[in-house]
């Protein structure tokens, strides 16, 4: 469908929700805590639910407990989905995923409320856990993994109870799977990043979303007395620790392209001034758009790791502990973002998003977009985290078009 005077969502409306949403498990600094499965996710879910109901939509939730409100098409169609989360890391702000979430509903009411009919269903998604495990998002690509042990909760509690505690159920999860009901997602996210700042750009169009892997490394060396041992007769993991977090860093810096790496988690043992260091234990997180280049890049790691076990007389083991495959975003679906954004006299770039969302899972079965709007110098995963209301309804405003243009 077209329209000659193009809709415009609820400003207040949008506001009113972000604000009442953010109510939910807020700490005495702003910031908000909803950690996934507790009391405080499990009341926000209950308030988002009633509002999806209030918004004409149908509510269910699935086995992986995700939260998931059907707006009807004109036709039997795959639906047009589009969603994000609204569980947050231990201090949060009130925007990262509630956004996506919200706008989503908002839409679905504006075009309720313009009589606006759209041939496919719409659906709003909550994916549960995002901030953690993303168990929602992949048990619905069907990317989960069938050990339970995986997605515990950090205070202990089975994943099984979590699920059973919002409506899901892990003996059933394989029925989340959503492959080829989807026609397209659309997640509306702030950058959580400061490039849209930076450049004065209201629009980011996603180009995808980054790899990332993620290696525990240890170091085993000769713990000895640091006075009586001889600086050449040295085997210092601490010392073999240090030349690969800089060999790490100058690999991310030195290769063409745009790929980051980080080295943290860094463990000493036996920790003390007066005895050589016997062994590290650290963490690498390597992050790309490309698969293949991020393939390049940890073969090159091994070999400096290599180098420098044999450098330093040491033993360094290097063990993948998460694997995330990027996606790329719908070229057609980046188009249609463009377009809208155009008619709408936004300014807009392209950028890849460097942190992981629901969409990257929601992308390995259906056509995949995102849109991002500005965060404040760039902060997120904190109580100063800050998108404006007037960015805000830009973003929903972008949403509610391009899936009124995705429709046709």
């Amino acid at each position: 469908m077209t329209t000659s005077n193009p809709l415009q969502i609820n400003g207040d409306r949008l506001r009113q929700s972000l604000d009442d949403l953010a109510q939910i498990g807020q700490l005495e600094n702003g910031g908000i805590c909803r950690l996934a499965f507790s009391t405080e996710d499990i009341q926000a879910r209950a308030w988002v639910r009633s509002q999806m109901e209030t918004a004409g939509m149908t509510v269910r939730i699935d086995a992986a407990g995700n939260l998931i409100g059907h707006s009807p098409g004109q036709e039997d169609l795959p639906v047009l989905a589009t969603g994000s989360h609204i569980d947050t890391v231990p201090v949060g702000g009130k925007y990262d995923g509630c956004l996506g979430v919200l706008a989503g509903i908002e839409v679905v009411r504006t075009l309720r409320e313009h009589h606006c009919h759209l041939r496919h269903p719409i659906e709003v998604i909550v994916f549960s856990d995002e901030e953690r495990s993303v168990i929602g998002s992949k048990a619905m690509a069907g990317e989960l993994s069938a050990d339970p042990h995986l997605y515990v909760r950090l205070d202990g509690t089975p994943i099984q109870t979590c699920l059973a505690q919002v409506g899901g159920d892990w003996d059933q999860i394989h029925q989340a799977r959503r492959s080829g009901q989807i026609a397209a997602f659309l997640e509306l996210h702030v950058e959580q990043g400061g490039v849209l700042e930076a450049t004065g750009t209201e629009i980011g169009i996603v180009t995808g979303v980054v790899g990332q892997y993620r290696f525990a490394v240890r170091i085993i060396g000769q713990p000895n007395h640091a006075g009586s041992t001889p600086m050449n007769d040295r085997q210092d993991a601490l010392v073999a620790a240090s030349y690969l977090v800089v060999a790490v860093n100058h690999l991310a810096v030195t290769t063409p392209g745009e790929q980051v790496a980080t080295v943290g988690h860094l463990t000493v043992s036996p920790n003390a001034t007066n005895t050589i260091p016997g062994q590290v234990d650290l963490h690498i997180d390597l992050r790309d758009i490309s698969a293949s280049h991020l393939q390049r890049l940890i073969g090159q790691i091994k070999l400096d790791c290599d180098r420098i076990a044999q450098a330093t007389n040491t033993t360094i083991t290097l063990d993948p502990f998460l694997e995330i495959r990027p996606t790329l975003a719908d070229r057609r679906i980046m188009n249609v973002i463009a377009q809208v954004c155009q008619q709408q006299q936004l300014s807009h770039c392209e950028l890849p998003s460097r942190a992981g969302h629901d969409a990257q899972e929601i992308g390995r079965i259906a056509p995949m977009g995102m849109i991002f709007v500005p965060s404040r110098s760039g902060i997120s995963h904190s109580e100063q985290e800050f998108t404006s209301l007037e960015q805000c309804i830009q973003g929903t405003n972008v949403l509610l078009h391009s899936l009124i243009r995705l429709d046709a």
